[in-house]
């Protein structure tokens, strides 16, 4: 199975309250979709941007082979 750590988007999609899940998942599957594990979370919406991150389950899932989306390797960059 091909693993990636991406985001998704849950709730709904009402203007302004936009808020973003990173989590594990098939790769093959929707955005929306079921994760495997949710790493952490992103919420542009404040003041700064509040980007939340478990960095040693990240970690854990690379090593098994996971790929990270660009997005969350730019995030990952922002919060080291």
């Amino acid at each position: 199975m091909a693993v990636t750590i991406r985001l998704s988007r849950p709730g709904k999609s009402a203007k302004k309250k936009i808020f973003f899940r990173v989590g594990v998942m098939d790769a093959r599957k929707a955005r929306d979709s079921r994760l495997i594990e949710q790493v952490g979370y992103y919420d542009p919406s404040k003041n700064p941007a509040v980007v939340s991150l478990k960095k040693d389950r990240i970690d854990y899932w690379v090593s098994k082979g996971a790929t990270l989306s660009p997005t969350v390797k730019n995030l990952l960059k922002k919060v080291k």
